[in-house]
């Protein structure tokens, strides 16, 4: 398990913006792109549109990566 965030680029509408996440849910993130048929760009692209003006990047990913886990949990 790594502790540290890890930054990636992401190309948002052709905007090009880094992300530091933990490798865990860089790890997820793709996973649930491919599970959804998504390039992870385009996803990213989704949560940012649909994240509040006070909410970073990273944490809406952070929280629509948990809110996919839990669901396939059964929460």
């Amino acid at each position: 398990m790594s502790a540290r965030p890890v930054k990636h680029s992401l190309s948002l509408r052709g905007h090009r913006t880094s992300v530091s996440l933990e490798e865990e849910f860089w790890d997820e993130f793709r996973a649930i792109a491919r599970f959804e048929g998504k390039a992870i760009n385009a996803l990213a692209a989704e949560i940012d549109e649909a994240r509040g003006p006070d909410v970073g990047l990273a944490s809406a990913i952070r929280v629509y990566v948990l809110t996919c886990v839990k669901a396939r949990a059964g929460d």
